[in-house]
């Protein structure tokens, strides 16, 4: 049986960031992964979280807090292709974002979780960290979606 990244970060479900001057561990230790200099686990950390998760599989990662640095991660795919444990959305974090051309613009990143059809609007399930300042699954606009990342294992 092969683990996914779906599967494995579902198991960080309800890990938090501590409140005040003290910070988690293990956020903290996913955020020093790709960022030495972070000292707190109220940097912003849903990539961080991503990039633990593909760093503990080997797979394809962009080693970098911002989240829109996975949109040149792997291969881009449709929503109507999208898989739990294979993807990775990348959504926008505000109203009036740039579209996906601009990686240095403020975003979201998590694991694929899933599509919730509504009666006016879709909902893209996302299992990702510092969601609520926690691992947990979300449902967000699918409109806010910038872009859906196949992460392709390595074939060395």
């Amino acid at each position: 049986m092969k683990i996914t990244a779906f599967d494995l970060a579902q198991r960080f479900v309800g890990v938090k960031e501590t409140a005040g001057a003290q910070s988690n561990p293990l956020v903290l230790a996913m955020l020093q992964l790709d960022a030495k200099w972070v000292k707190d686990d109220a940097t912003p950390w849903c990539s961080a979280f991503a990039n633990a998760i593909c760093w503990l599989l080997r797979l394809p990662r962009s080693k970098s807090l911002a989240a829109r640095s996975w949109l040149t991660v792997g291969q881009a795919i449709g929503l109507d292709q999208a898989v739990p444990g294979f993807d990775i959305v990348v959504l926008t974090r505000g109203v009036g974002q740039p579209g996906p051309d601009v990686l240095d613009a403020p975003g979201h990143v998590g694991f694929f979780a899933g599509v919730e059809r509504g009666r006016v609007v879709d909902y893209v399930l996302v299992l990702g960290g510092n969601q609520g300042d926690a691992v947990s699954v979300q449902r967000f606009p699918a409109e806010q979606i910038l872009g859906l990342r196949r992460l392709i294992p390595p074939t060395t």
